[in-house]
């Protein structure tokens, strides 16, 4: 065992001498990363909105007078929450006859039902006719009909005194105000507007042509930073595109992590498998000349951990996620400069810094 330790001691000692040997000959040091080969994925840039799932203009199913307004715009209501009330007083002395009548019928049902058991407690054809058993069974009938009509008719006026009231489909937030007391309001005229703002969602306008694309292994990354963009889960692609921009309806839920408002502009980046595969460099190893010409770092192992390093010509394609696909120039497997290739001649030998470079 104690053998074994003191091997690999001797092992990161030695290595650990060769690489301060390779930095005491005062090599510049770069980040490496290797040429991949892997799916590429198309990128697009989308600009789109953040909307309410829900956003309703609130109105009044009767005609009235504007009684109470109990909001204003900016105030969070929950959902059966009263907004506004109408001057509903003829309909509740209506609702009060209705329960007068209500209360009378089921009296006069009583009645009717003790005057029937009378009689058939006597018997037909005893101190009483069988006619006048039969009239009173008919007035139990039309005493139990008017007893019905009757709570109808209470539940219909208790349901006109509710809609005097506008109460709140939903909790949210009041967004616009266009009633106010003394005024006179008509069945559909908008008094509110109410915004549902905890249920959001991101609405993106994408090219058609990408819409077969989508899969599973679709990335729609929500912009906030260039450096650090946020996922978002896709809820749906709606298979319609618009005749005249030619795009579908791509629809997302927003991350947790966002503070978001509706109405709100929101950039993303939709990322969906282009079917080729290639392969590439991360974005910092291209170096781009003026001419247009593009051309990689190359560095290969030269002893004493350092590398020796060569310019290679290459022909770039798309890029994703900070890698850049090179269509020629590579065959894969090479280690390229993404780090420090500034100021690189053909030829000069460097040493390897710090973890691979992404």
């Amino acid at each position: 065992m104690e053998s074994k330790q003191g091997f690999t001691l001797a092992l990161a000692v030695l290595l650990l001498t060769a690489s301060l040997a390779a930095r005491a000959q005062g090599l510049p040091g770069v980040g490496l990363a290797q040429v991949e080969g892997s799916a590429i994925f198309d990128e697009i840039r989308l600009n789109g909105t953040v909307n309410a799932l829900s956003r309703s203009s609130l109105s009044t199913p009767v005609a009235g007078l504007v009684q109470d307004v109990r909001v204003d715009v900016g105030d969070r209501v929950e959902r059966g929450d009263v907004l506004i009330q109408l001057d509903d007083e003829l309909e509740r002395h209506a609702l009060e006859s209705a329960r007068a009548a209500t209360q009378a019928a089921r009296a006069q049902l009583q009645e009717a039902r003790r005057r029937l058991t009378e009689a058939r407690s006597v018997g037909a054809g005893g101190n009483i006719a069988q006619t006048e058993v039969l009239a009173r069974e008919s007035a139990v009938a039309t005493s139990e009909a008017e007893l019905a009509r009757m709570v109808a008719e209470q539940a219909r006026q208790a349901s006109l005194v509710e809609r005097h009231r506008v109460a709140a489909p939903y909790s949210g937030v009041i967004s616009a105000k266009t009633s106010d007391l003394g005024e006179w309001v008509s069945p559909g005229d908008t008094l509110l507007t109410l915004v549902d703002t905890e249920h959001l969602r991101l609405d993106f306008q994408v090219p058609q042509d990408y819409y077969p694309k989508l899969s599973e292994h679709t990335e729609l990354l929500i912009g906030t930073s260039p450096e650090n963009p946020v996922g978002a889960t896709i809820a749906t692609a709606v298979p319609v595109s618009d005749p005249q921009l030619r795009t579908f309806l791509l629809r997302a839920r927003p991350p947790a992590s966002l503070s978001l408002l509706p109405g709100m502009s929101v950039s993303a980046i939709l990322r969906v498998f282009s079917g080729e595969q290639g392969l590439t460099v991360p974005r910092d190893a291209i170096n781009r000349y003026p001419e247009g010409r593009t051309t990689v770092w190359i560095a290969e192992p030269d002893g004493d951990d350092a590398y020796r390093v060569r310019e290679q010509r290459v022909a770039v394609g798309s890029g994703f996620a900070n890698r850049v696909v090179i269509r020629s120039g590579l065959n894969g497997g090479e280690q390229v400069v993404a780090r420090g290739n500034e100021g690189l001649s053909d030829g000069m030998r460097v040493s390897r810094v710090g973890r691979e470079a992404d």
